[in-house]
């Protein structure tokens, strides 16, 4: 019995003017997305699931951590609906890859933000710097040190002391020191993994 499957909305040829690519570079990833669907049917036909999603972010990204994957994976997500599909795909990456401070402070926002109520709370941080340090063998009790990071953080980020970090106590964090973008775990790929990704831009047998 043939498949089915619903036709793929065709793309406009402007839709790179809303991304840090150029048309030759969205047309690449097109590519790519279209090579990593190409075998999905029915309701997830030309889109990558969770799964898939993770291992993209496993192989490609180099990205191995469960909890902050899964959150990746909802940032991307734009319409919730439990799948990424072309142009998630691809406005994720223009900030994934290239995007301005202003543009990844909100993402590594919206990832550690954990039930998505506009706030990094003292419990969400908890959560996830305790989840970090417990990665690394140590003497102490992570727990004890965890509760530590967070007031030292708190303090530090905290520019309305309300006892949360909102949004905008996060820019202005990142404003005086950016290198804490990725302070509650890393949700962006390294540098090198970037250049080794773009690189397949020009992969024809991506197709």
């Amino acid at each position: 019995m043939k498949d089915k499957r619903p036709a793929q909305k065709p793309t406009s040829p402007d839709n790179y003017k809303n991304t840090h690519f150029t048309k030759e570079e969205y047309e690449a990833l097109e590519n790519q997305f279209k090579s990593l669907t190409k075998d999905n049917v029915h309701t997830k036909a030309g889109k990558l699931d969770r799964t898939q999603f993770r291992d993209v972010l496993h192989t490609t990204f180099k990205m191995t951590d469960d909890m902050i994957l899964d959150r990746v994976f909802r940032a991307f997500d734009e319409d919730s609906d439990s799948y990424i599909n072309l142009n998630e795909w691809i406005n994720g990456l223009s900030i994934f890859l290239r995007g301005n401070l202003s543009e990844r402070a909100k993402y590594c926002f919206d990832v550690y933000d954990l039930n998505g109520d506009g706030f990094i709370s003292r419990e969400e941080m908890f959560h996830l710097l305790k989840h970090s340090l417990t990665k690394q063998p140590t003497e102490e009790d992570p727990e004890e040190g965890t509760k530590d990071l967070v007031e030292i953080v708190m303090k530090k980020m905290d520019n309305d002391h309300d006892n949360r970090i909102s949004f905008k106590d996060f820019e202005i964090t990142l404003q005086e020191e950016p290198l804490l973008l990725e302070a509650f775990g890393n949700c962006l790929p390294e540098p090198e993994v970037i250049r080794t990704y773009e690189a397949t831009f020009w992969d024809q047998d991506a197709t």
